[in-house]
């Protein structure tokens, strides 16, 4: 894979994003949906089921000179850019993203949060992990952005997993989240 070969956020029609990334991979294409497990209920019976963490996104690798091929795979509606320039999403995010799906924590989609407070996860299967550090209820959560598609995925963690990431603001926010300690200097 050269080094014009990105990775880029591709918009998919409502409901087929996992079809779309098999059809991607038909063709030889990498791509990646990451998926959570959830319970729907219908009128007869609980199931559980995957959906995507970004529904109606699926990500693809492929250098933006040769997407004929990728915009030409059913399912797929446009390459997401900003003023009609393709803009390729972090390798770094991505890699986050699959760190999370392969960690086999609980995870689920989440609303997209800005910058500020910053937390490191620093032992576990996501350790090395950087993401904004939330409380939800009695659970702490390390939420990791696509800024691209200003969207976030949520993993829950135990307190004693993390560190705030240097920096006074970050400490100081991260702290405000962490009442009752088990946050390290």
């Amino acid at each position: 894979m050269t080094k014009s070969h990105a990775w880029f956020a591709l918009t998919a029609r409502s409901r087929h994003e996992k079809v779309v990334a098999e059809n991607l991979r038909g063709k030889g294409l990498e791509s990646f949906v990451p998926l959570y497990r959830t319970q729907r209920q219908w009128t007869d019976r609980v199931q559980s089921v995957d959906l995507p963490l970004f529904p109606g996104y699926v990500f693809c690798r492929f250098a933006y000179a040769s997407r004929l091929p990728v915009l030409n795979t059913p399912g797929v509606t446009s390459v997401v850019s900003f003023s009609d320039v393709p803009t390729p999403v972090a390798d770094d995010e991505i890699a986050c993203i699959r760190t999370i799906q392969a960690s086999g924590l609980p995870a689920r989609p989440w609303p997209y949060v800005r910058v500020g407070q910053m937390a490191r996860i620093e032992w576990g299967s996501l350790a090395g992990l950087e993401g904004v550090l939330i409380r939800e209820k009695d659970a702490l959560r390390v939420v990791v952005s696509i800024e691209l598609l200003r969207r976030a995925v949520a993993v829950e963690i135990d307190r004693d997993m993390i560190r705030a990431v240097d920096g006074a603001e970050h400490a100081t926010l991260a702290h405000v989240y962490l009442t009752g300690g088990g946050l390290r200097p």
